[in-house]
């Protein structure tokens, strides 16, 4: 009875991981791998919300070549991630540097600069629109001082600025925990043998420090990068639902939302731009890595 008990018990083992794993490949396979699916499948149709659709081809991206709201939310989107990227990858890093040593109340430090992260993205948006408003904080002060007030919200390039603003003071606490990781990791040796050679600290940090560290910040611009191209929330919540003027604030994203929700939306069209940002986001990813093989090499 034992042997026997022994041997069910072995062939019954070899399932046991996928018992374990079920729960988790149920959740990707209906929240990821199915809408991923569904999105490549409905880009080929001429779905609407309501009304299944037909198979139009390519139909869907000949019409995104001719589209200027496409082509603007591409630009928008472009000069996003032009502008928000160094940004995030050299500030987390001074940062990092700022608050790595041990010293009485750096803890705090720490936590304000963490604290933007887990903020909810909806609460900044709102702060940030009374401190940009054409009534905010911010242009209230410019008048007190003589200054004229500052369409910070209702100019098309100054609502970009703006977010990118956002977008850059909420993800700094986040690339800062991540090269603190990596500065940890540094050899104290390197920095040491570096001054005895009468290297200062800005020459340590150039010839110690960022190549220690490369690898790092090639990873957060590779995050930073896909997070800037596909922004939403920050444009969205600071110009509202109705957008800019004339739409000229549109990102891909938002262009896929106008475009693809309410009881009319065209659910195909929006799928193919949802395509185009999947393949350029994972056309920034190999860039990145590609540059990062060639510095190695």
């Amino acid at each position: 009875m034992a042997v026997s008990g022994i041997s069910r018990v072995r062939r019954q083992l070899p399932t046991s991981p996928w018992l374990f794993a079920a729960p988790g490949l149920l959740v990707t396979g209906a929240f990821v791998l199915y809408p991923f699916v569904s999105t490549l499948v409905n880009a080929f149709t001429d779905r609407r919300t309501l009304i299944p659709g037909q198979f139009v081809g390519l139909a869907n991206f000949r019409e995104l070549l001719q589209d200027d709201m496409f082509w603007t939310g591409l630009r928008n989107s472009t000069l996003y991630v032009l502008g928000v990227v160094p940004p995030l990858v050299v500030l987390p890093l001074l940062l990092a540097l700022l608050v790595q040593k041990n010293i009485p109340g750096i803890t705090f430090f720490r936590s304000a600069f963490y604290t933007p992260v887990v903020a909810s993205i909806v609460v900044v948006g709102l702060i940030w629109v009374w401190l940009l408003d054409d009534r905010g904080l911010v242009n209230s002060l410019l008048e007190t001082v003589g200054a004229g007030r500052v369409g910070f919200l209702s100019d098309q390039w100054l609502l970009l600025l703006s977010a990118m603003a956002v977008t850059v003071w909420k993800g700094l606490g986040y690339y800062m925990i991540i090269y603190l990781a990596a500065l940890g990791n540094v050899p104290r040796e390197l920095h040491e043998a570096a001054a005895v050679d009468g290297a200062g600290a800005v020459r340590r940090f150039l010839t110690v420090t960022v190549p220690a560290v490369r690898s790092t910040m090639v990873l957060v611009g590779a995050l930073s990068s896909v997070a800037a191209f596909k922004v939403f929330s920050e444009v969205y919540l600071l110009a509202g639902p109705s957008g800019g003027p004339a739409g000229e604030d549109t990102t891909l994203v938002m262009l896929v939302q106008r475009t693809g929700t309410g009881l009319t939306g065209r659910v195909g069209y929006a799928s193919a731009i949802s395509v185009v940002v999947f393949v350029v986001t994972v056309a920034l990813m190999l860039l990145v890595l590609r540059a990062d093989r060639k510095e190695e090499s």
